[in-house]
């Protein structure tokens, strides 16, 4: 199965420590390690790791952290359309303090406002090529050409919603699955319930609200209900969300919606149990979420 995965790329630079620093204050890391991020970038190598193709649809460039980039990506095997090939100014680049005892992350960057794509050179036979499609809402102008190209073709859309991002409006109508966090508010809407009429008016089949560690709200065709997520003491919570979504495009793909998120979940339960956003995979031939 192949999936194209449409969104954010950056380098992250994770720390583990003890507690948050305080202001002016100047503490040592228990750990660290450098990794390519990004909620599409972190999805797409989670969808590979399930046996599949994932090809991703980012503004990478030519700067000296772009071939950083680029080493992991090729090392996970991840085809990479670039969005902007001969772009010189450096990615987005996240620092994140992850808390030891917690898991808890604090995260800065500026995500995708400075490196936004053109749509000019897009080869949509990228989508025609596709089993299913994730947007992560960050490539705005490129995810609704996306969207408006793969409704033509009957392939699934789903769009990791992290936060509310301007000219979503305008790929919602195309979407089938809609997974978004609890930060998630849509324009006049301030609650989960809001939220899910909101969507629901916008066409959208299949909608569900992550909420951390309490269950997962869902509506799927009329059924509403709320999935319980497993209980674990967690490392680190970053890219829990991202590799959530990189496992429900593997499992949409076999089960229903509801089944579908409810394994996603223990899939992202695993990851929280180790430092980073990779390590959880070295495990994964002893766990049993593989089809």
């Amino acid at each position: 199965m192949n999936g194209l995965f449409v969104g954010l790329t950056t380098l992250d630079l994770i720390y583990l420590t003890d507690y948050f620093p305080h202001s002016n204050e100047k503490i040592v890391a228990l750990n660290e390690t450098i990794t390519a991020g990004g909620p599409a970038t972190n999805a797409a190598i989670t969808f590979k790791y399930f046996g599949h193709q994932a090809t991703l649809l980012s503004v990478i460039g030519n700067h000296p952290i772009s071939q950083l980039i680029c080493a992991e990506l090729d090392e996970y095997s991840i085809n990479v359309f670039d969005l902007d090939p001969y772009r010189t100014d450096p990615l987005p680049t996240s620092s994140i303090i992850v808390k030891k005892n917690s898991g808890e992350r604090a995260v800065i960057s500026i995500n995708a406002t400075k490196s936004q794509a053109k749509s000019n050179k897009l080869d949509l036979e990228l989508v025609q090529d596709s089993d299913i499609i994730l947007i992560d809402g960050h490539q705005m102008i490129t995810s609704e050409i996306i969207a408006q190209e793969a409704k033509k073709f009957k392939i699934p859309i789903v769009v990791d919603g992290g936060s509310w991002k301007l000219g979503l409006e305008k790929v919602l109508p195309y979407v089938d699955y809609l997974i978004c966090s609890e930060n998630f508010y849509p324009p006049n809407c301030s609650n989960s319930q809001e939220v899910f009429s909101y969507l629901q008016q916008m066409g959208i089949p299949h909608i569900a609200i992550t909420k951390g560690e309490n269950p997962i709200e869902y509506w799927t065709e009329g059924i509403s209900g709320k999935i319980d997520i497993p209980r674990i003491d967690p490392v680190d919570t970053l890219g829990a969300g991202d590799i959530f979504h990189g496992a429900f495009c593997h499992f949409i793909l076999h089960h229903n919606f509801i089944d579908s998120l409810a394994k996603s979940s223990q899939v992202a339960s695993v990851a929280c149990q180790y430092f980073g956003t990779r390590q959880w995979m070295s495990i994964g031939s002893r766990i049993n979420y593989r089809l």
